[in-house]
């Protein structure tokens, strides 16, 4: 609770600390694509040290440089493991598409050979081809079409550069796991010594709710991936067990799974065409698997897990997702819960005195 009398001296320390707080986020805001691999290194470095000290101690691999190695090869064998279960069928689904495409093809235009068709429909209309391509229709289009080039250069190149911030976030990863426990130990330097207390504290903080949080969310993920593969083997969707692990993945930042509707809508008209089912009564019974699962885990998973390892509200567990996601989007939805259980707790301890 805040005691004493409000004074003009301390009104401006107070004023002073939040225009330092703006400023910072001004400069967070302007820095974050330079600061973003840094910030996502050191959360992988977080969720990989236990991993590392297991290698390096338990194992006895006293290297810690051959520990971080073999650390992210086990790391990449799982998640190749886990690709292994969801691509192989959805190759397989996309050749089924192309099969039953052509097939449908065929039936509708009555042409066996395509590539020979498109020849022949060339050649016999070569000089209106060669008419279109000189005149000021085709300028004008290509006039039209260039900033669209542009574009996917454009996109091409943000493509490369994420790759290059790829490399850069393992780097960074790499060097903050050699010496996790020196970074860790003496980040507070940067501050004052008077203020270093309260740092530290801040940081034990933010640890403890961030590994709340990962630990309540991987649970309410992984219920929520057996949930789906439950379901779409009952109705016996196509890649049930794959597409059930790739929604339990998404699900680690809440509610990012909805997107697997969009390949859920693909497979099942793929069902529809392989069975002759009616395509609309495939969805529904895909998307009565969604709305199942989802009432299960918001009204039971959710809340049980979330308020048992963070304490909030499932009106305030949902709020702060809305709110942070607005402000900060995808990486707010991933600091939400940690980030308001932090905010309620210092509110508590230095305004309320609770």
């Amino acid at each position: 609770m805040i005691e004493g009398p409000i004074t003009f001296d301390r009104l401006a320390r107070w004023g002073l600390v939040a225009g330092g707080v703006v400023v910072a986020f001004l400069v967070l805001d302007y820095l974050s694509a330079v600061l973003l691999p840094f910030f996502v290194a050191w959360l992988f470095a977080y969720l990989l040290y236990p991993l590392v000290k297991f290698i390096q101690y338990h194992l006895r691999v006293r290297i810690r440089a051959v520990s971080i190695v073999l650390a992210m090869i086990f790391c990449l064998t799982v998640l190749g493991g886990v690709l292994w279960l969801i691509i192989p069928p959805m190759v397989e689904q996309f050749a089924k598409f192309t099969t039953l495409a052509t097939r449908y093809l065929h039936h509708v235009t009555h042409i066996k050979n395509f590539p020979e068709a498109i020849q022949w429909w060339i050649t016999e209309n070569s000089s209106e081809i060669e008419r279109y391509l000189k005149s000021d229709n085709f300028s004008q289009t290509l006039k039209e079409a260039a900033p669209q080039l542009f574009n996917v250069l454009g996109e091409t190149m943000n493509v490369m550069m994420s790759i290059i911030a790829s490399c850069i976030t393992l780097l960074y990863m790499f060097f903050i796991l050699h010496d996790y426990e020196y970074l860790s130990e003496n980040w507070v330097r940067i501050f004052p010594k008077k203020t270093r207390p309260f740092w530290r504290e801040l940081m034990k903080d933010v640890e403890k709710a961030l590994s709340n949080y990962i630990r309540g969310q991987g649970m309410v993920a992984l219920t929520m991936g057996i949930l789906f593969c439950i379901g779409f083997t009952i109705i016996g969707f196509p890649m049930a067990i794959g597409l059930g692990i790739l929604i339990g993945i998404m699900d680690m930042v809440p509610y990012l799974h909805t997107f697997a509707l969009i390949p859920t809508a693909f497979l099942a008209a793929m069902k529809a065409a392989d069975t002759g089912q009616s395509y609309w009564v495939v969805l529904a019974s895909a998307v009565a698997v969604f709305c199942i699962v989802q009432v299960i885990i918001d009204a039971i998973v959710t809340p049980k897990v979330m308020k048992d390892k963070l304490g909030l509200n499932p009106a305030v567990l949902l709020l702060s997702l809305s709110v942070w996601g607005t402000l900060l989007g995808f990486i707010g939805l991933i600091i939400a819960l940690p980030a308001t259980t932090i905010i309620i707790a210092y509110w508590k301890k230095y305004v309320t005195g609770e």
